[in-house]
């Protein structure tokens, strides 16, 4: 660029062409071309088109990617399978980078005006909402769970909570633990389609009875994404994967998936101590803006369960979601009963609503059954002789079953009528234990000793051993202190 400078410095001083070309070492046509532009402003980088082994099978390929715009996204043309084809079917030599480029290229030129991404602004109180999936230790055993994330845009505040899936009982009461966390409700949550709540279809808004009350009570706003459109709740998308890759790296031990909820919920605001990538302020400073504009808690509590009347079959039993059964007692077998399906519990009640039974919820596809001992119990004290085969004695352990197998009837009928009373008091987990402690020490579990054992296991005092060695030494140092010498010295 320095030669044309002088060359055409040069002219304007009135230099002829020949003296140019002497002066510069410059042909004479090369000094007229270095002339002859009147606009030397930088070009735009324009690739030039020339022709392509492409241009052969460019109406082929042209027509297969314009089928798959009325195709569902997922079976689509990938331009690996255009490239497959192409060999296969019309005999192509190109390379698949030829092809690659051609079907982006084409992508491209026919992207619609509504495909593109909004920048989009988040106020205060907007919150998004979505599911994730994370590998947890649980009671020692490694486990895949689903944590619920509840991101605010406006802060880049984001907020979990484990749970066992993505069904709209799990979705509330998450959502429940955030807004009591936080201490009020967002203005508006935008959720997306697969969070379990319901979901858009056609532009049609569509959500489970749980989710319906669970908005109306709380008075929020909800809104739901367009199927396969990640890009309107991006800052949600982008804060489940950094909640897990800061939380649950390594991978998390737990016993009670509810105790670690309560702690997670203080991890995740332990994290935006750091500035907001755009803002430039702590991220804490800004959710207190979130925080000002929430609508208030109602007064009135919900519980997040969806009822369902169901007949039980001959044995007391019910079937949730076809795999999954669980008792409630036998008195009721072939009888409706009302069950409740909450995150966690499954709860079932007789037709006047008392309630049977309790069971801890189960998940996944492999058929379970929960069926509680206790509530055989008070059939088994009409029918004794059913104990051979029963859930009560299948569940004690192995020296409490010995003693209780070696009884006649009626004092095994006394021992279960024992049980049965002080399962009502204190759990049967509580009393089994009183009772196979006592077998332990050599005696057998009458009413009175069951009952006061049981009580203090129920209550957290333990069991005591009256076979430990007894420490003396505060006697002792009482005694000396009024001239009364030690306890030994006394015996």
């Amino acid at each position: 660029m320095s030669k044309v400078q002088d060359i055409r410095r040069m002219r304007r001083e009135g230099e002829s062409i020949a003296g140019i070309s002497r002066a510069t070492g410059v042909s004479e046509p090369t000094v007229r071309k270095y002339l002859k532009p009147q606009d030397l402003s930088p070009k735009m980088p324009v690739r030039a088109k020339g022709p392509s082994v492409m241009d052969e099978y460019s109406s082929i390929v042209d027509s297969w990617l314009e089928a798959d715009r009325g195709v569902w996204h997922k079976q689509r043309h990938t331009a690996q399978r255009v490239w497959e084809r192409l060999v296969e079917e019309e005999g192509a030599t190109m390379s698949y980078s030829t092809v690659r480029r051609y079907v982006k290229d084409w992508k491209d030129a026919h992207k619609g005006e509504g495909d593109g991404f909004l920048d989009q602004v988040g106020l205060p109180a907007d919150m998004q909402v979505d599911f994730g999936q994370a590998d947890f230790y649980v009671v020692g055993v490694r486990t895949r769970l689903h944590h619920l994330v509840c991101d605010f845009p406006f802060s880049n505040m984001g907020l979990a909570q484990v749970f066992p899936g993505e069904n709209a009982e799990c979705a509330c009461e998450g959502l429940m633990a955030v807004f009591s966390y936080i201490g009020g409700v967002p203005r508006r949550i935008i959720f997306d389609n697969a969070t379990g709540v319901g979901r858009k279809m056609c532009g049609v808004i569509r959500t489970s009875k749980l989710f319906a009350a669970f908005a109306a009570h709380f008075g929020f706003e909800y809104v739901f994404c367009n199927a396969d459109a990640g890009n309107e709740k991006g800052g949600v998308e982008n804060k489940v994967g950094a909640l897990r890759r800061r939380l649950f790296v390594p991978l998390p031990h737990f016993d009670n998936i509810r105790s670690y909820n309560a702690r997670l919920l203080d991890k995740c605001t332990e994290l935006a101590d750091k500035e907001h990538c755009v803002k430039g302020e702590p991220e804490s400073q800004l959710f207190m803006e979130d925080r000002f504009a929430l609508l208030p808690l109602p007064d009135a509590p919900f519980k997040a369960v969806s009822w369902q009347r169901m007949k039980a079959d001959k044995y007391g039993n019910v079937v949730l979601d076809g795999r999954h059964r669980y008792s409630s007692a036998p008195e009721f077998g072939g009888r409706e009963l009302i069950v409740g399906r909450c995150a966690f519990d499954v709860e079932i009640y007789d037709s006047d609503g008392a309630r049977v039974a309790t069971h801890a919820r189960a998940y996944g596809d492999r058929p379970t059954e929960s069926v509680e001992p206790a509530s055989q119990l008070p059939l088994l004290c009409r029918k004794p002789n059913g104990w051979p085969n029963s859930r009560v004695r299948a569940s004690m352990p192995d020296d409490l079953r010995e003693w209780a197998d070696s009884l006649d009837s009626e004092p095994r009928k006394e021992f279960l009528r024992v049980l049965r009373d002080v399962t009502a008091e204190s759990g049967y987990g509580p009393a089994v234990e009183a009772a196979a402690r006592i077998v332990e020490l050599g005696g057998a579990p009458d009413r009175a000793s069951v009952t006061v054992l049981a009580a203090g296991i129920c209550n957290g005092r333990g069991v005591v051993d009256y076979a430990d060695p007894v420490d003396m030494s505060d006697y002792d140092a009482a005694f000396a202190a009024i001239g009364g010498g030690s306890h030994d010295q006394q015996m």
